[in-house]
């Protein structure tokens, strides 16, 4: 048929996508269409719909990369329809699976890294529960082994995200959070011996507290664990969770102790989708030995073809997010992330400075010695407004900046947190802290007595 002879009901892909009968009817919300949809119209309708998410790029309320190189998104397209759990069909990418395992392994100091075991996940949450997990088999056996009771295990903590909350729920962990007390803003060596006892399976350390950025002090309290053995007779093993200082660290505070260099840490965990630059979602556990990960938590099955182990809590996965974190460890090396990683601290340095020279606000951490992000409260003056406003108020020019109160015993304290991360360069800071200025002026020049504005980020 002629093109000038189109008929209002040609659906045929050189017809306009926005004359087509799938347009000009609201899109199936509760359950799937009887007819067919272009390829193309079906793509442009729901990517329509997509322009109402957020821009990512100004979410600074997330750990997560939103930035990745175009070589990475190829990737992702060529691994589309590779399954990383068929290690029998894919076993190049299980190859690629293991290489970043050790890699993790040795700059995380493992003294044997080419023996290490450990293996991707989903994220740091299903990491976290896989060390949990490992920590409760192993100290459950020791119990039993020497005819003791083993049905109270609990697990010592700070402020921690809320992955750890549901480890204890979903696997019947009494969890102990430690409250802050007086400045404190996580885990206090001090804190261990009033909450440890012979029922704990480990202790969490928090490289990188998901509220302020700081690094809970990991060597300090493997001291303290140390003394308490000494005293006590109690063996406790520490998991860090380094989430995000687990890339960080490494590369920009290198002197810092606080990996398998450390006797007592037994796992580790790391979001690879966070400042490991890779995209969502991948995470990372490794173990110091393979005697700390338990036998029974392994599992053999050979419907896929081959006998493989599996230990991970989920099953069937895409590879994609684990080629490219092999992709950026040959892409940037030691270097490369250092640069990335120190650039990102660099300009969160920048900031802290700057913000708190603008008047309303108290720093609480100010991105030295931690992750790069700041975290800050209002000053104790009436400012006639409060950080929730101020989140609001920047979110009408696409900012998400995170405001919250601070976790048990310090609740009273509300701060505002912003993560610097991979894409954030010091121009699209400065973009920020402008918009910040023209909306405190606004909110100042406004007051908000009887505020209604709310938490827009939760933690739990």
């Amino acid at each position: 048929m002629p093109i000038h002879h189109l008929g209002s009901d040609d659906q045929s892909i050189i017809g306009d996508i926005y004359t087509t009968d799938t347009s000009q009817a609201s899109l199936p919300k509760f359950r799937i269409p009887q007819g067919r949809t272009e390829p193309h119209a079906a793509y442009s309708l729901v990517r329509d719909e997509l322009l109402l998410d957020g821009n990512a790029r100004q979410n600074l309320a997330t750990f997560c990369t939103t930035w990745v190189e175009d070589e990475v998104k190829q990737l992702m397209s060529d691994a589309v329809d590779k399954n990383m759990i068929d290690k029998d069909e894919y076993p190049q990418t299980a190859e690629i699976e293991n290489r970043c395992v050790h890699i993790l392994a040795d700059l995380w100091h493992a003294q044997k890294s080419w023996e290490t075991v450990g293996c991707s996940t989903t994220g740091s949450s299903e990491a976290a529960m896989l060390g949990g997990l490992a920590f409760k088999w192993k100290w459950r056996q020791r119990r039993e082994a020497a005819g003791q009771d083993a049905s109270k295990p609990n697990i010592v903590t700070g402020p921690v995200q809320i992955c750890w909350k549901k480890f204890a729920r979903y696997f019947d962990v009494e969890i102990r959070e430690v409250p802050l007390e007086g400045d404190a803003l996580g885990l206090q060596p001090a804190d261990l011996r009033q909450y440890c006892d012979e029922n704990t399976i480990g202790v969490v350390a928090t490289l990188g507290v998901t509220f302020t950025g700081i690094y809970e002090p990991v060597e300090a309290l493997a001291r303290e664990l140390d003394a308490i053995e000494r005293d006590l007779g109690l063996d406790i093993p520490i998991h860090v969770d380094a989430a995000s200082g687990g890339f960080i660290a490494p590369f920009i505070q290198r002197d810092l102790v606080w990996d398998f260099q450390i006797e007592r840490v037994r796992s580790i965990n790391a979001s690879g989708h966070k400042y490991g630059l890779a995209p969502l979602g991948v995470g990372w556990i490794i173990w110091a030995s393979k005697e700390d990960l338990p036998e029974d938590l392994i599992f053999y099955v050979d419907y896929l073809g081959g006998n493989m182990p599996t230990f991970a809590l989920n099953f069937s996965r895409p590879g994609g997010e684990i080629i490219a974190q092999y992709y950026n460890f040959l892409r940037l090396g030691r270097d490369g992330y250092t640069a990335i990683q120190q650039a990102c601290a660099d300009t969160a340095q920048w900031l802290g400075k700057a913000l708190a020279k603008l008047g309303p606000f108290d720093m609480v951490y100010d991105g030295h010695g931690g992750l790069p992000a700041v975290a800050y409260k209002l000053t104790d003056a009436d400012h006639g407004f409060n950080l929730y406003d101020l989140s609001e108020r920047l979110r009408m020019r696409g900012w998400q900046i995170a405001s919250y109160p601070l976790p048990s015993h310090r609740q009273e304290t509300v701060v505002q947190r912003i993560l610097i991360r991979h894409g954030v360069s010091r121009d699209l800071a400065r973009l920020l802290l402008d918009d910040m200025k023209r909306a405190i002026k606004h909110l100042s020049d406004n007051p908000v007595p009887h505020s209604t504005a709310k938490p827009g980020f939760h933690h739990g």
